[in-house]
């Protein structure tokens, strides 16, 4: 196979979003991949510790692009999560104040947003009393059953 046809090879990777090609002929076998290896990553996540007090020396990577992980704290309060699946809305109009900020004390019962699913807007309570220490969900986008929408101290 000549230098050319390779190239060509590459271009319609390109063209075609393809991260792997395989070609084997009677005595001739190419095998083209780009971007990170998920077989690698996956064994790289595999022998990350469970806890962060072990230390440990991850095998080095050759994959095309850097890859990084990076640790996360562990979020303050509760999570307050979707029951629904369905549109958050933050406040009742769109002229209307918003339900809740940051910083806001809620008792039990209080209402927290507003999700409308098939044209039905159903209120999200408060299952305890609190103060709100993070907003989430993003007002007027789409969430799932069991997204964080609110985090409560």
């Amino acid at each position: 196979m000549e230098l050319q046809e390779i190239r060509r090879i590459v271009e319609l990777m390109n063209e075609h979003g393809l991260t792997h090609f395989d070609l084997s002929k009677k005595d001739f076998h190419l095998k083209l991949k780009k971007g990170p290896d998920m077989e690698e990553l996956g064994a790289l996540y595999a022998s990350m510790p469970s806890s962060p007090q072990q230390s440990f020396s991850a095998p080095q990577l050759q994959a095309a692009a850097p890859v990084a992980v990076a640790a996360t704290p562990a979020p303050d309060g509760a999570d307050i999560t979707s029951p629904m699946v369905g549109t958050y809305y933050r406040k009742p109009a769109p002229d209307a104040p918003n339900f809740v900020e940051v910083g806001t004390a809620v008792s039990e019962g209080q209402t927290l947003c507003i999700i409308e699913a098939m044209k039905v807007m159903n209120e999200i309570k408060a299952e305890r009393s609190g103060t709100i220490c993070a907003l989430v969900a993003t007002d007027g986008n789409p969430v799932q059953y069991g997204d964080v929408l609110f985090r409560i101290k």
